[in-house]
């Protein structure tokens, strides 16, 4: 399990390369929810998300040998993009794998920076390749399975605890369980009190179904939501997940792309789905602990195209 002590050493190695994010409390949120709510702004990370966080911490944690081998990842778009950045601006050579149902923009973004970008056919194929890579020489950087980035992803808690008023309740999206992994830890230390929930969308279940099968295991992934759609979680992340968390809660890709347009109108931020997801669930979330839930959204990333946002705004009738 990642202490306290992981996170804040991670939080020191990063400083001076990530940003310290606003968490700020949101009127419109609160007034929309009927509760106070604060936002953790992780989408004005450098590079759109958090994951600028746990791929800076691995990066500064390799070798010479390491470095001069270069970095692998693969991913569904931010923890591509995130690497890839921070990768050029520590002078690493990075290759990063994705879907080709990667957002263009994320895959636009990570060639720009000079880094070798392989698509695949999908996430399965992807992580594959990757692991080929690393098999061939190249330093793999997990987007969840490695105590190094979940410790750097930890570091958001470590603010939100550090930053907010009274929480009784913080939600995180997952994905491959890295980021609530990390969060529940620093909030179990900072604010034992505090009750962590988990979410996911419909098609990207990866958390909630090894739960429910008691260990991770392969899963179908069918959600628009690429940032979320790992194939399947790591026992690390399914570990922390268990002991911390209360619940993970599944929304529908419909109500994510919801609170993506809600986001944006009361909560004046521009969201990608993969936040999105967290609007509806603080509602169930405020249902079930009463008018006494102060909630805390981590507000994990901003990487979408006005234009996919507009295209499935149309798909889902949402206009």
């Amino acid at each position: 399990m990642i202490g306290i002590s992981q996170i804040e050493t991670a939080a020191e190695r990063i400083a001076g390369h990530v940003v310290r994010t606003p968490t700020v409390p949101s009127p419109g949120l609160s007034e929309l929810l009927g509760v106070p709510v604060t936002a953790k702004l992780e989408l004005l990370q450098r590079t759109g998300s958090f994951k600028a966080r746990g791929a800076t911490a691995k990066l500064l944690s390799l070798d010479e040998a390491e470095r001069a081998a270069g970095v692998v990842a693969v991913s569904g778009g931010n923890h591509g993009i995130a690497l890839a950045v921070m990768a050029a601006a520590l002078q690493v050579k990075a290759t990063v794998v994705m879907p080709r149902t990667a957002p263009a923009r994320s895959i636009r973004t990570a060639e720009d920076t000079g880094a070798q970008v392989r698509l695949t056919d999908g996430m399965g194929e992807a992580f594959a390749t990757a692991a080929r890579l690393r098999d061939e020489g190249l330093t793999l950087v997990h987007p969840f399975d490695d105590p190094v980035v979940i410790a750097g992803q930890g570091t958001v808690g470590l603010e939100l605890a550090q930053d907010a008023g009274e929480l009784t309740d913080v939600l995180v999206s997952v994905g491959g369980g890295g980021l609530i992994s990390g969060v529940a830890a620093a909030l179990r230390a900072l604010r034992p009190g505090v009750r962590v929930w988990g979410v996911e969308t419909e098609g990207a279940q990866a958390m909630s179904e090894a739960l429910a099968a008691g260990g991770p295991l392969p899963v179908t992934l069918s959600s628009i939501v690429t940032t979320l759609s790992a194939p399947t979680v790591a026992r690390v992340t399914y570990d922390h997940v268990t002991a911390l968390v209360e619940e993970v809660l599944v929304v529908s890709d419909r109500a994510a792309v919801q609170g993506c347009l809600d986001l944006a109108e009361h909560g004046k931020v521009w969201t990608e789905p993969a936040a999105g997801c967290l609007l509806p669930a603080a509602r169930r979330v405020r249902d079930r602990v009463g008018p006494d839930a102060r909630l805390g959204l981590v507000v994990c990333g901003g990487n979408a195209e006005v234009a996919d946002i507009l295209r499935w705004a149309d798909e889902f009738a949402l206009r």
